[in-house]
């Protein structure tokens, strides 16, 4: 897994890039990424694998530029011209679903593989997100995983959410991503994807866990609705981070974009 920086318009962009084989996009969720990530090092083995990070995330740099939903959306299609990608299969996991679901209404005829993990963008009066900006550490894994005490582990690396260095350290990252979260997704995450999904023509896989409490499966089926031709998987025994809770099923489902 190597660390690389690319020009764009605006920012240098820092992005992951492993594996090989025919190019796949990755673009991340609220939560971030790292060179360890195992989901993107599973994706590897079969795919060159290109993870841009958004700004003010990891070590990247910010970008005052970036205001809004239309701007993070033409950065990002920036970054696909920058890395210069031919119709990669583009996939997206959660706040990352819902910008690439923008990218593929507005520049519609750009990919014909649209892959969109438990995305964010659309919202259902009966069936409301959780403010994830309101949550400190230890209410993340019961919203985020099935297996609650599995999934703080691997949110802490093992240690604890009282441990002093962790704590910290999060708490840092946390304020800068969300800061670049909030863009599109505080108070909620709706900024009228759902009245420009029709125009996706990119064939498209969702891939959803059944036990997401975050953005739970009613979602699933109302981007199914949305989306012409729409193919659903449901990952049994995974919540919203199905890509780390299983992550070969996962892998497995995006295979029938292959």
């Amino acid at each position: 897994m190597e660390l690389k920086t690319i020009a764009t318009p605006h920012v240098p962009v820092r992005y992951f890039e492993c594996g090989t084989g025919r190019p796949l996009l990755f673009l991340h969720g609220a939560g971030g990424l790292t060179a360890e990530d195992p989901f993107l090092n599973a994706l590897a083995a079969k795919h060159r694998v290109l993870a841009p990070l958004l700004p003010g995330y990891g070590d990247s740099q910010e970008c005052a530029q970036l205001r809004d939903m239309l701007d993070i959306t033409l950065h990002t299609l920036d970054v696909v011209d920058a890395l210069g990608l031919d119709d990669p299969l583009l996939v997206g996991h959660s706040m990352g679903g819902m910008i690439a679901a923008e990218m593929a209404a507005l520049d519609n005829h750009r990919f014909s593989r649209l892959a969109l993990i438990a995305p964010a963008g659309l919202w259902l009066d009966d069936h409301p997100i959780p403010d994830i900006f309101s949550l400190v550490p230890y209410e993340y894994p019961p919203l985020l995983f099935h297996d609650v005490e599995s999934g703080a582990k691997l949110m802490t690396a093992g240690t604890a959410f009282d441990n002093p260095e962790w704590l910290k350290g999060f708490l840092i990252a946390n304020a800068r991503q969300l800061g670049m979260a909030g863009k599109i997704l505080f108070p909620i995450p709706e900024r009228g994807l759902a009245q420009r999904l029709y125009r996706v023509r990119a064939r498209t896989l969702l891939v959803w866990g059944d036990g997401d409490r975050l953005i739970p499966p009613a979602y699933a089926q109302a981007f199914k609705k949305a989306i012409a031709g729409a193919e659903l998987v449901s990952i049994p025994e995974a919540g919203h981070m199905a890509i780390w809770e299983k992550t070969s099923a996962v892998v497995t489902a995006l295979e029938r974009l292959d």
